[in-house]
């Protein structure tokens, strides 16, 4: 027993430690690709687990809807305690029979037992059941395709936020990179300024630039740690799990297509509208489910009884069967408007078709200009780059040879730096900007 604690610390430390190994396996080790993003955002996704459940609900419908065709059973039985009753049986003998010297006031009866046991198999229940599975199966079809969109929409998010994560990164690095240049220049001017070839003025501006990159560095890195973790919740993983996006991720953009190809593919492959194309099938099939009150229902029945009173009489192997009908005449009168909300519901979706036509050729041309945008953004960028490398060579050159200020040499690396920045945050923003638009087109997700 003196062992005990020393078992149960290694123990603990062993679980401990397990559960600490579990979680490093689940971070990524190096760069996290974008690739591997999606795939773990759509293992640990929440709205794709509740998707899930609203399919397996839809299903679910349609065998409860399959299971009215099944035959339908019941069973019943009592025992019963009983007071001394009045028994009058109400039949009367024959004139001049012998009726056995029985006195019914001498029947002692305390207790009454029965069992039933009832078949019905349904032969025609006015095409109710029939529909009504059509029905099920349309809305499973439509809770699939909403499904299938929702998986579109996370992988959209996850390459959003994936974007994020890269622009603050090289935001960051792009800063910590001029901030070092910036330091070493500042050493040089220093040196300069102390064996007086340098104005002291000159001097405090280097510095007051230097103290403004640490400045929005500080805020780079803060926007950073908020995308790490904004990217940690989509993937499932602890929100302190340090994440480091793979550069080579926003390095080509695909070519342009003409508007007319994304439009058609969009027509042909958007999950939605195909959804609500099974959705008017089902509003088709309650239409005629809802006619269904109209006719006759017929089943065939069958039937067990079995029943004992002891001391006046018993019943067993009581078997019953035959053809069983019911009609509701007041469905003449009623059933009226349940076929007018089935027919509304039906011009709804109709009309839910012809709006959504028209809100998904926008949103397609939509993104086909955003993603154009970004495609000229980043050949702007470019030759921003190539001007403003030039411009503060050029500079540069002229600051030593005491042509141009200390004002001018640093705009020219401010400059420098806001495009390189700007090329970057171009790239990410083409790459989203092509991804929104095969989620418009409905083929992001394969």
């Amino acid at each position: 027993m003196k062992h005990m604690p020393i078992v149960v610390a290694l123990v603990s430390a062993f679980l401990l430690t397990g559960g600490i190994l579990s979680a490093q396996d689940s971070v990524p080790s190096g760069p996290l690709t974008l690739h591997d993003a999606i795939d773990l955002s759509l293992k640990n996704s929440k709205q794709l687990r509740i998707s899930k459940a609203k399919v397996d609900e839809a299903t679910a419908v349609t065998r409860q809807a399959e299971d009215a065709r099944l035959p339908d059973l019941k069973v019943s039985g009592s025992w019963l305690g009983v007071t001394q009753p009045d028994i009058n049986v109400g039949i009367k003998a024959p004139p001049g029979s012998n009726s056995g010297g029985l006195n019914l006031s001498e029947i002692k009866v305390n207790e009454a037992a029965y069992g039933l046991a009832n078949l019905s198999i349904p032969l025609f229940s006015g095409f109710r059941v029939r529909y009504g599975i059509q029905s099920a199966k349309f809305l499973e079809k439509a809770a699939e395709l909403n499904a299938g969109n929702d998986r579109e929409a996370v992988i959209l998010n996850t390459i959003n936020a994936y974007a994020n994560l890269y622009k603050a990164h090289i935001n960051v690095a792009l800063l910590q990179e001029n901030l070092a240049e910036s330091k070493r220049r500042d050493s040089d001017f220093m040196n300069m300024e102390r064996n007086g070839l340098l104005a002291r003025n000159d001097l405090l501006k280097a510095e007051l630039q230097t103290s403004t990159i640490e400045y929005n560095l500080v805020d780079a890195q803060e926007q950073e740690k908020i995308a790490t973790v904004n990217m940690n919740l989509l993937l499932g993983l602890p929100e302190q799990s340090m994440l480091e996006p793979d550069t080579t991720s926003f390095q080509q953009s695909p070519q342009l297509q003409t508007i007319d190809t994304y439009e058609k593919a969009a027509l042909q492959n958007r999950k939605d509208l195909t959804a609500l194309h099974y959705q008017a099938k089902a509003a088709e099939a309650d239409v005629h489910t809802a006619h269904s009150d109209y006719f006759p229902g017929i089943a065939l029945t069958g039937g067990y009884i079995a029943a004992d009173i002891p001391n006046l009489f018993s019943v067993y192997n009581a078997v019953t069967y035959g053809v069983g009908l019911q009609y509701s005449l007041s469905a003449f009168w009623k059933n009226g408007a349940k076929v007018d909300q089935a027919k509304a519901r039906q011009r709804e979706i109709a009309a839910d078709q012809d709006l959504l036509d028209d809100n998904i050729r926008l949103q397609v041309n939509q993104a086909y200009a955003d993603y154009y945008s970004a495609l000229k953004k980043i050949d702007v960028s470019r030759m921003a780059i190539e001007q403003g490398e030039e411009n503060y060579r050029i500079t540069r050159n002229k600051y030593n040879n005491s042509l141009a200020t200390m004002t001018d040499l640093l705009d020219a690396n401010v400059s420098l730096l806001q495009a390189r920045i700007n090329l970057e945050t171009a790239k990410a923003d083409a790459i989203v900007a092509y991804n929104t638009l095969l989620e418009r087109t409905g083929t992001l997700s394969p």
